[in-house]
């Protein structure tokens, strides 16, 4: 018989609260029980079905296989008994993607029983506390725990280790378009920039702004600053009646746009008045456009 090896403090708060109430006498063909880390056939394991993150970087787990090929999978990962020679991944799909990559038989593994809304909270948990994960697959996680586990932002903080603020200020990127979302997963920006965004009521303000971060590279300080200008400015300006868009304005702004290499937006009455608005990052930038209107 296999002796199990003491299970070692450390794990992320919420896995590791989960994992204490791991008590079952179910035990495999080779009369290990569960409650132990013990050296699992890889051609025993099926994925987990609940697995949050769908997308594994190539050369990362490329990178690990190397590693493990050296010294070993460090971390166990978690699996559930399904029957004899029968398990099913919890977390670690990352480490055992890698150990397959580097020709690995087995792979050491904390077997315990669990029902599908426990493995659903573990690997969302276990997932939100990898450091590499952008800050969408972190809100997206929030989001299904408290869906799908009917939990409270209260009680989701007290499993991740987060405040309620920490939370709430993940879920509330949720709110904004889809483009600026895949923009925080590519890296285009950052979270910093995101929530500055947030406050700005307007969808399509949001999107100006986000083209705008990236094509001049603007610092989150930068994006701040443009918010709150926007909204001191949205209530001393005066109102323009009318709307704002118009096939001949769309081709005007393009135009002033190229010519600038700035942000320009145009408020157009229906009386065909109006007013250009320029963006300047800085006053270097501004002399630059006043150059150029010279």
């Amino acid at each position: 018989m296999t002796t199990p090896l003491k299970k070692k403090n450390g794990l992320g708060r919420g896995l590791s609260a989960l994992l204490e109430n791991a008590e079952s006498d179910i035990t495999t063909r080779e009369n290990r029980p569960v409650g132990g880390v013990y050296q699992i056939p890889l051609d025993q394991l099926e994925a987990n079905p609940f697995q949050p993150r769908t997308e594994f970087d190539q050369i990362l787990l490329e990178e690990l296989a190397e590693s493990i090929k050296v010294h070993g999978v460090i971390q166990p990962i978690t699996v559930r008994k399904m029957g004899y020679d029968k398990y099913q991944l919890i977390s670690g799909e990352r480490r055992t993607r890698a150990s397959i990559l580097a020709g690995l038989e087995k792979i050491p593994a904390y077997v315990r029983v669990a029902n599908d809304q426990d493995m659903l909270e573990m690997a969302l948990i276990e997932n939100i506390q990898r450091s590499d994960l952008n800050a969408i697959e972190v809100a997206m996680s929030y989001k299904r725990l408290m869906e799908e586990c009917s939990l409270k932002q209260d009680e989701l903080g007290q499993r991740v280790g987060k405040d309620r603020t920490t939370v709430n200020n993940y879920l509330r990127l949720l709110r904004l378009p889809d483009e600026i979302q895949s923009g925080i997963k590519s890296g285009n920006i950052s979270m910093g920039h995101a929530r500055a965004m947030i406050n700005m009521d307007d969808m399509a303000e949001q999107l100006e702004m986000y083209h705008q971060i990236v094509d001049e590279k603007l610092s989150v300080r930068d994006v701040e600053t443009l918010v709150k200008d926007k909204k001191e400015g949205r209530k001393e300006s005066i109102p323009l009646k009318g709307t704002d868009w118009d096939p001949e304005i769309d081709r005007i702004t393009a135009l002033f746009h190229e010519k600038l290499k700035s942000a320009v937006h145009l408020k157009h009455s229906g009386r065909g008045k109006g007013k250009i608005i320029i963006t300047y990052k800085n006053q270097n930038d501004l002399e630059r456009i006043l150059g150029l209107i010279g």
